[in-house]
């Protein structure tokens, strides 16, 4: 049976292999009490080691304690603008999804429509979906499309219960399928410099935990 399972992390949380030599492990290293109280990593593109690890559709999410999440905001105002860019929550004091709403948001036009597609490695939790519904509810103008790999604590009747909550608001969800992983390597991966883009590889089961996931939160809305 597949279930996420919060474990204890590793040095994997951030996305990294135990041998945290790659990407943001040359990063200096920081104690985890002197981190400010909110802290959210924003950029254009996000390392591959950490597309591969947060982004995997499995089973059980050990070590996956972080959100990544990946947005295009389509603004239809006085002229069309297009941005996109993604946000992963550092540690446990804030999640991605809020820092949509606080940081990235509140830099468009306001008073126009929004189409926002989010691509985000799992499904939001109970209060980040709480949040969702009341900028929905707010922003008339907000049309929010969640393409998520993993549904996250969907066992939970709490969070089946902030799933269709989401959709009552307005909220798209959908599952990843296979060419949404592509779609995101392409577009918010960086690709190394002076190399051609090495193509996506699907994982092995890729497919098989989308159609699972798909058909449990078929059931569940």
């Amino acid at each position: 049976k597949m279930a996420e399972k919060q474990e204890e992390p590793s040095n994997a949380q951030n996305g990294e292999p135990d041998n945290a030599e790659e990407g943001e492990g040359k990063k200096k290293k920081v104690k985890r009490e002197d981190l400010p109280p909110f802290e959210i990593v924003t950029g254009e593109r996000l390392p591959a080691i950490f597309f591969k690890f947060q982004f995997r559709n499995v089973e059980y999410s050990s070590g996956r304690n972080k959100t990544f999440l990946c947005y295009v905001v389509e603004t239809q105002g006085k002229e069309a603008v297009t941005s996109r860019g993604y946000l992963e929550d550092e540690h446990a004091a804030a999640h991605a999804e809020m820092a949509f709403f606080n940081t990235i948001l509140p830099t468009c036009q306001a008073g126009a429509r929004h189409d926002v597609t989010w691509y985000v490695s799992s499904s939001p939790c109970v209060t980040c979906a709480q949040r969702i519904c009341e900028a929905l509810r707010k922003n008339k103008g907000l049309r929010l499309t969640i393409m998520v790999g993993r549904l996250f604590m969907w066992e939970e009747p709490e969070m089946q219960a902030a799933l269709r909550s989401m959709k009552e608001a307005g909220c798209k969800l959908r599952i990843m399928k296979p060419q949404d992983f592509e779609y995101v390597w392409k577009n918010f991966v960086e690709q190394e410099e002076g190399e051609e883009a090495k193509s996506f590889v699907p994982w092995e089961d890729i497919q098989e935990n989308f159609q699972y996931y798909e058909e449990k939160l078929a059931e569940i809305l």
